[in-house]
């Protein structure tokens, strides 16, 4: 649990991507970039909700001698097992995470890394898990994020077609 909340509210977490998707949603040219950003934004919110469930639990039922062998005992004495948005290190959710920049170029750009980044916290999350109750999700989930890069990739090229295409009135 202590690993895996860092997906839930950490700046590469589910959360973040979810508000950064689909606050940039407004101002892409294309009805189909709209779309896309909607679409994976909702689908984060999904998988928010899917990391907020394993880290609650991982928690369920924990005595204190077991949350302080885990070290977790400082977010325990904050939050009892409730699942708070933050880091592993405790560090809360902050809107610092997100960008929306109105660069649809930039912002789908920055989409991209995001992904990577996601597709690479679940990668360490799987290597640190002996759990197949635990690492069996996090596959999952790293498996949508290559997805997620899949689909900005495309519609990147879309919008940058549009962007250099010819407008006329």
């Amino acid at each position: 649990a202590k690993y895996i909340i860092t997906q839930y509210g950490g700046p590469d977490g589910e959360l973040a991507a979810s508000l950064r998707y689909l606050s940039q949603r407004y101002h892409m040219p294309i009805p189909e970039a709209k779309a896309v950003l909607n679409d994976i934004g909702t689908e984060e919110l999904a998988h928010f909700e899917m990391v907020g469930s394993m880290v609650y639990q991982l928690m369920r039922g924990a005595c204190p001698d077991e949350i302080k062998a885990a070290d977790v005992g400082t977010y325990y004495a904050d939050h009892d097992r409730a699942v708070y948005p933050s880091t592993g290190t405790g560090v809360p959710f902050t809107a610092a995470y997100i960008q929306s920049k109105g660069d649809p170029i930039a912002d789908l750009h920055e989409n991209l890394a995001a992904e990577q980044k996601a597709r690479a916290t679940y990668e360490h999350l799987i290597n640190l898990a002996d759990d197949p109750d635990v690492i069996d999700p996090l596959r999952f989930l790293r498996e949508r994020e290559v997805v997620h890069f899949q689909r900005f990739g495309e519609v990147l090229q879309k919008v940058r077609e549009y962007l250099e295409s010819k407008k006329y009135f």
